[in-house]
């Protein structure tokens, strides 16, 4: 199976695309490397700081497994008023 990645604001700036598809990954802490590993430190330097929903729901134990066919977001802090 895969996981869905979608990434908002300057993680999709850093990344260089809105979504991508990938094998499913075990935890948030293996997905983050993974999108290390496959885009550099500066969306490491991003992911550093982000929140992540994981089928919408906000995912705070980076540990907690992330199901398959799960659509993952990124969100970087967002400035504005």
């Amino acid at each position: 199976m895969s996981i869905t990645v979608r990434y908002f604001a300057g993680a999709r700036a850093a990344a260089g695309r809105a979504e991508e598809a990938l094998p499913a990954v075990g935890c948030l802490d293996d997905l983050v490397a993974e999108l290390r590993d496959r885009h550099g430190e500066t969306l490491g330097a991003v992911l550093a700081v982000s929140s992540f929903l994981v089928d919408g729901l906000a995912w705070h134990d980076r540990r907690n497994p992330i199901p398959s066919g799960a659509t993952v977001d990124v969100l970087p802090p967002f400035a504005g008023g």
